[in-house]
Formats: structure tokens, sequence, C-alpha cells
């Protein structure tokens, strides 16, 4: 009984801590702890947990605008990082090139899933000459890939012309 009341009483020191905690009020988007501002600000008392606030850093002061009005309308942050006009070219070279690669071999994948659906009766193997539902189920998956693979094709095709332009 002894041990019971010593472990009980241990454990209430050890939430006392807990139990100092001021109360929490939130105002808008601010909290504090001091209760006679938040009753001048009709705060609300914030209940069922501890509230950890982080002090964010202040976004950088947007740069004036020039006088005279000669500016564009849309200007970059002054820390944007510049590229070179031929470091632009070459990077637009670079991939132009691996989307007319893609282009090549998404138009090879689609004409080899046209060749094997063979406008929808494609060649029926051993095993779905016993299975017809076998032959329904493959002839339904080829039409989704061919579907699939033309919608490829054309983004591709889209991103070209994109950068094309």
């Amino acid at each position: 009984m002894k041990n019971t009341l010593l472990a009980l009483t241990a454990a209430v020191a050890a939430l006392q801590p807990a139990w100092a905690q001021d109360r929490i009020y939130r105002c808008g988007n601010e909290y504090t702890n001091n209760a006679t501002q938040a009753r001048e600000r009709g705060c609300k008392l914030v209940e069922g947990g501890n509230v950890t606030v982080l002090q964010g850093s202040r976004p950088a002061a947007a740069p004036a605008a020039p006088a005279g009005g000669g500016g564009s309308a849309s200007t970059a942050p002054a820390n944007t990082p510049r590229v070179d006009t031929a470091d632009q070219r070459a990077r637009d070279a670079d991939a132009r090139a691996i989307l007319e690669a893609e282009l090549r071999k998404a138009e090879a994948r689609l004409a080899d899933l046209r060749r094997e659906y063979n406008d929808g009766s494609p060649q029926r193997t051993a095993l779905e000459l016993r299975n017809p539902q076998g032959y329904i189920e493959r002839t339904a998956e080829l039409k989704a890939s061919v579907t699939r693979a033309e919608a490829d094709v054309a983004g591709i095709k889209r991103e070209l012309a994109r950068l094309n332009k």
C-alpha cells in the first residue's frame, strides 16, 4: 500500500509542471497567455493541447518601380539567376533532341502495336483458340495500348511545337 501511495505521489509531482502552464488564448492569428489582454481583445481560450509558435522571417521588400514608367509589365526579381542566351539555346536544342528521340521511340511503339492489333482482329494464339475470353481481353488491352501510344505521340508533338515557337 505504501509503495502504491509513493508511486502515485511521484507521478503527481512529475505532472505538476504541466499544471503550472498558463492558459493560452487565440486572438486571430496571434496567441497570448495574458488574460487581461485576451479579455480586452475578445480572444478565445485554446483547449486540448500545447501551442508552439515559430517566428517566421519577413519577406524581402519589393524593389521600387523605376520612375518614368518605362519598365516592363513583368520583371523578374533581382535575385533570379540569369542564363546566358547561348546556354539557353544549347538547353533548348538538347530538349528538342530529347523530345525528337522520344517521338521516334513512341512512333515505333505505336507502329508495333498497330501491327499487332491488326485493325481489331489480332492473330489468335493456340491458347486463345481454346479460350475465346482470353482473346477478347487481349484485344481490349491492345486497343487501350494503341490509344495510349497515340496520346503519347500527340503529346510529344505538342511539346515539340511549343519548343519551336
